[in-house]
């Protein structure tokens, strides 16, 4: 059983800085893909960036581009999401995904069996 526990949300200022960690427990082949994704109120969720966990292969939401960063640390198994630039519309509940199935498409959150409980960012303007 896979299971993936996010932390580090909170709130910050427009401009400023947060660090999203997800730590994951159980995943038998770490040729994985794993993801981050948000949630806005009154939206649906929707793609933010997606790694390979062998190779380092990344994806990007192009409204994070040059702004986000996801990385692996494979001492701990934590896909951690380096947010940098905040703005007040990256306000969401972020969620770490994975795996993702081996044909899925990355941007889809069908395409991944697993998810964390979510972790509240927001950004006051």
């Amino acid at each position: 059983q896979v299971q993936l526990i996010e932390s580090g949300g909170g709130l910050v200022q427009a401009g400023g800085s947060l660090r999203l960690s997800c730590t994951a427990s159980g995943l038998t082949f770490m040729s994985a893909v794993m993801g981050w994704f948000r949630q806005a109120p009154g939206k649906e969720r929707e793609f933010v960036a997606a790694i390979r966990w062998t190779g380092g292969s990344t994806y990007y939401a192009d409204s994070v581009k040059g702004r986000f960063t996801i990385s692996i640390d494979n001492a701990d198994n934590t896909v951690n999401l380096q947010m940098n630039s905040l703005k007040p519309d990256d306000t969401a509940v972020y969620y770490c995904a994975g795996p993702r199935s081996y044909s899925g498409n990355t941007y889809h959150t069908s395409s991944y069996q697993y998810w964390g409980q979510g972790t509240q960012v927001t950004v006051s303007s």
